[in-house]
């Protein structure tokens, strides 16, 4: 298996996972078997993910900040592609949002299902949700007190205080950029040491996803056997390729419409990336394509790729957030918790925030999903019911960020009379040597 790319080894796993559960429900002790020697790794594994969330968030977040060497660097160029990235972002969340309240995958489980997954979890459900109660009980101006911790310690010890964490990030990064580069230097040394280990234990603990899938899956067979919940499953899994496709009907006519650039001229340009991007699940590792693409087949001029193709890498996942909406509302959906408007509202800050500290590697959105499930009160052990579907729709929303890096590139160098024609213009180039 080790020379199988991990997406197969994930889709393996599943699989294994799930004829395992159905095989050994047969038996009378099968189901106990799964769930006293099977479970617990699947739930090691989503600890070892949640072990890192805060982590990956403060260090990816002061790094991608301080890449920006001077506030200087936020002026006009800057200023202009951080606003469109955050629009963007809100604009993929909001329409995640909208597609899973009408499509509702998870009301499409039975009451008996439903019931099974809310016993399952009892005590971690009741006390999500009173916490969602109580916040909702406080005044109209709790969350922006709730935004700024007493304590950057005991905010960070707890991954519900995900949006806390953020602000200090934001906080310290801009800082270490106003203080003289000779002082601030070895901070960010660190803190690019710190990204740099973190991203490994990323790519450790996904090395461990086939056999996390394994279990997960077959403890959720075993404790739910029923076939309505592979259909919302499903359903949940179009939603998101639902929304993402919607994303790129926007992308072009945001190129067609501003940059007056025909959409086969854009499509056709970013299409390797787009491909690099699918396979390897990865913003940075197709970063020097997606430069090049953006550089030489969409006419934008350097200065303004070398710029804002790296930052978005780092603070643009608009189909990381998009998913991570989705995901959240069809878990609660799955469980039976009722989301207001206003806590619905706070997912599309809390994604919009959280997609700035998303590494740009495999995995690294359904660390920062923890975040978001935890600050609108739904139960983190929902995590079980996606994972299985998580690596194939990973791949799909990575297509998604790329692509709106290269599209707030065009927009951003049409604004400040950067786009120009690109220097290729044969649309038949070989893809193998991007392959």
């Amino acid at each position: 298996m080790k020379k199988l790319a991990l997406h197969w080894r994930i889709i393996i796993g599943m699989v294994l996972g799930v004829l395992f559960a159905l095989l050994m429900i047969n038996f009378e002790w099968g189901a106990q078997f799964i769930k006293d020697w099977i479970k617990p790794f699947g739930t090691i594994f989503i600890n070892s993910l949640k072990l890192i969330a805060i982590p990956l968030i403060l260090a990816a977040l002061i790094k991608g900040i301080t890449d920006l060497k001077d506030i200087s660097s936020l002026s006009k160029m800057g200023t202009r592609t951080i606003v469109i990235y955050v629009m963007t972002t809100v604009i993929a969340v909001s329409i995640g949002l909208i597609v899973v309240n009408l499509v509702q995958p998870g009301d499409t489980l039975t009451e008996d299902t439903r019931t099974e997954l809310i016993n399952a979890y009892a005590d971690d459900a009741a006390a999500k949700q009173q916490a969602s109660k109580d916040q909702q009980n406080k005044g109209p101006l709790q969350p922006l007190i709730d935004l700024v911790p007493s304590n950057i310690f005991e905010a960070a010890s707890s991954n519900r205080n995900m949006l806390q964490v953020i602000f200090f990030a934001v906080f310290f990064g801009i800082s270490l950029i106003l203080i003289p580069e000779i002082k601030g230097k070895p901070v960010k040394d660190f803190f690019d040491g710190v990204n740099d280990v973190i991203l490994k234990m990323v790519d450790l603990i996904m090395l461990a996803a086939p056999y996390g899938v394994f279990a997960l899956l077959a403890a959720l067979i075993a404790e739910s056997p029923s076939a309505d919940l592979f259909a919302a499953l499903a359903m949940y899994a179009l939603s998101v390729v639902g929304g993402l496709l919607i994303m790129v009907i926007i992308y072009v006519f945001v190129v067609k419409t501003y940059t007056k650039k025909n959409p086969k001229f854009f499509l056709n340009g970013i299409s390797p990336a787009q491909l690099l991007a699918f396979s390897t699940s990865s913003s940075a590792a197709t970063l020097p394509v997606t430069m090049e693409r953006v550089t030489e087949h969409l006419g934008v001029d350097e200065e303004v790729s070398s710029f804002v193709l790296p930052v978005g890498a780092t603070i643009n996942m608009d189909g990381t957030s998009l998913y991570q909406a989705v995901a959240a509302l069809f878990i609660a959906q799955a469980f039976g918790i009722d989301l207001s408007f206003g806590t619905q509202l706070g997912i599309i800050a809390t994604a919009t925030l959280a997609s700035i500290g998303s590494a740009a590697v495999p995995g690294a959105g359904m660390v920062m999903l923890v975040g978001v499930l935890g600050y609108a009160g739904i139960p983190e052990a929902g995590l079980a019911l996606i994972f299985a579907v998580d690596r194939p729709l990973d791949m799909c929303r990575t297509v998604i960020n790329v692509t709106g890096d290269a599209t707030v590139s065009m927009v951003v160098a049409k604004s400040i009379g950067k786009l120009g024609e690109p220097n290729i213009k044969n649309w038949d180039d070989n893809y193998e040597a991007v392959k």
